[in-house]
């Protein structure tokens, strides 16, 4: 064989070469494609497109039960299923296990991850929206500011002065709306914490007005049309930032005068003084708080007075304990409920603790999974979004003894006995990489 003819066949074949060492490539990735272990899911179904089971998921139902959806998930699927919900994939937990695992690993394998339109309203600096480094910030300056000490020397006190006027405004054989009573009550002794603005002033109620349609906007459907709650509640956003920023300045004109308030009397004072946030940042942390703080409480103490309504037996005990706790101050000759009175009302600690429970007063958080982990058999890929459901746990009848009734006294001997179903063991995942 000639050398130009050798050549000529060489250059043949590395002419074929490529395409050759990219079909061998495509073969290798194929089989180890198709040879791969396929993610073990919980089981579920992704509903409608583009709206997944949204609609279903958030169908009105009593706070003292689980609701239609779930209980028919749960059902079908078991205590952990998959779904589309807000428009994302997501792992719908009703496991206490898997819950408290979510609520233990904050900031490490979970994070939060509301639907945007809470960001539009809310502000995007909200506590709800935020997440990582800026997101702790945020939460240190709201603990450090409610300390120990100014819980025992200030709130406590502050509830109580708020609590009287509101029962010595009530008028003998009269009728009133409990939730009512406790929204106005809640959102007066946030105000006066917040930015001190006193109850019953003129300013107080036009900002409680505007709070009230801000809170119909927040849980209604995020249409932002002319007339709609939506719509309606960012106007009202607006004019309550509005408010807090005229606060802010007014603050901000007494220092520059020198004219020092009482070292950190509210929250603003204390963002302003304590902190390095901007003003929008202390708008909208402001304004995340009086919502947050308002409509649980609020919430709680509404569903407490009807739980009560139906249990004599419970209103009796509590009587009886803030009887005797009121006599043994009288032999004191003291006045005013202080922190040793609070620590003495156990029952009533029974009482908001079964009010909690059956109430549930936040039913799910929302959470995203930042790494893949294993649970239970179950593969819970990164990016997905999780809903840890307490209501579910809360109204689990393995974990309570007739769990739909209202009984305080399950928590003198319950914690224990709960502490023991719920495994230590079913909170560790099995693999996170």
């Amino acid at each position: 064989m000639s050398y130009s003819s050798l050549m000529s066949i060489i250059e043949e074949l590395l002419l074929l070469l490529p395409p050759a060492l990219v079909a061998l490539f495509l073969y290798i990735n194929l089989i180890k494609w198709i040879n791969r272990k396929k993610p073990n899911l919980p089981p579920g179904g992704l509903g409608w497109p583009f709206l997944g089971e949204t609609f279903s998921y958030l169908k009105p139902h009593p706070a003292t039960s689980m609701g239609q959806f779930m209980e028919q998930h749960i059902s079908r699927y078991g205590k952990i299923y998959r779904s589309s919900l807000f428009g994302e994939p997501t792992i719908v937990s009703a496991d206490a296990g898997l819950n408290r695992f979510i609520l233990q690993n904050e900031g490490r394998y979970f994070e939060c991850s509301y639907p945007r339109s809470i960001g539009g309203i809310l502000g995007k600096w909200s506590m709800l929206v935020l997440v990582g480094e800026m997101h702790r910030e945020m939460r240190m300056i709201s603990l450090n500011f409610m300390s120990n000490v100014r819980l025992r020397s200030y709130l406590l006190p502050e509830v109580e002065r708020h609590a009287w006027l509101v029962l010595r405004s009530w008028k003998e054989h009269s009728a009133f709306s409990a939730q009512e009573e406790a929204k106005k009550f809640t959102f007066n002794l946030m105000a006066k914490n917040i930015m001190s603005m006193n109850p019953g002033e003129p300013e107080t109620e036009k900002l409680r007005r505007e709070y009230i349609t801000f809170m119909k906007g927040v849980v209604s459907a995020p249409l932002n049309f002319p007339g709609t709650p939506y719509w309606k509640a960012l106007k009202s956003r607006s004019t309550i930032l509005k408010v807090i920023e005229l606060k802010m300045n007014e603050r901000f004109q007494e220092m520059n005068k020198g004219q020092e308030r009482v070292e950190e009397d509210d929250l603003l004072g204390w963002a302003l003084k304590q902190s390095s946030l901007s003003k929008e940042q202390i708008l909208d942390l402001l304004l995340s708080l009086l919502f947050a703080g308002h409509e649980t409480s609020s919430m709680a103490l509404a569903l407490a007075i009807f739980f009560l309504e139906g249990c004599p037996k419970a209103v009796q005990e509590l009587r009886e304990e803030h009887l005797e706790i009121a006599c043994r101050k009288k032999l004191k000759g003291e006045s005013g409920l202080n922190w040793e009175d609070y620590k003495q009302m156990e029952f009533t600690q029974c009482v908001i603790d079964e009010t909690l429970r059956l109430g549930n007063v936040v039913r799910f958080v929302h959470r995203k999974v930042l790494h893949d982990f294993r649970y239970k058999g179950y593969d819970i890929p990164r990016g997905w979004k999780i809903l840890p459901v307490f209501a579910a746990v809360h109204l689990d009848s393995s974990l309570y003894d007739d769990p739909h009734q209202f009984n305080p006294w399950r928590w003198q001997i319950c914690l224990q006995e709960i502490c023991s179903k719920v495994s230590v063991a079913s909170f560790n995942y099995e693999s996170c990489c």
